[in-house]
């Protein structure tokens, strides 16, 4: 039996149902079912704005960012 993908939706009513006829030579076998929600495809501008709200995000008033230190000094290239 050859894996097969099925993208179905969820009822309101919270219940996924599934039909799917393999034939007679399928018939008896134990089988696998991953279910995995799919996530929509967010455009640019929805992934700019998820990415922007996340910004001060931190609840924890203890956070604290802490020294990032000095920067390296190197020598400069020709």
């Amino acid at each position: 039996m050859s894996p097969i993908v099925l993208t179905s939706k969820v009822g309101s009513d919270g219940v996924l149902q599934l039909t799917l006829p393999l034939g007679p030579a399928e018939a008896n076998q134990e089988v696998n079912i991953t279910v995995q929600p799919l996530r929509p495809t967010l455009s640019q501008e929805e992934w700019r704005k998820r990415v922007l709200s996340t910004a001060g995000s931190i609840p924890d008033p203890t956070f604290v960012r802490h020294d990032q230190g000095e920067y390296e000094e190197r020598t400069e290239l020709p």
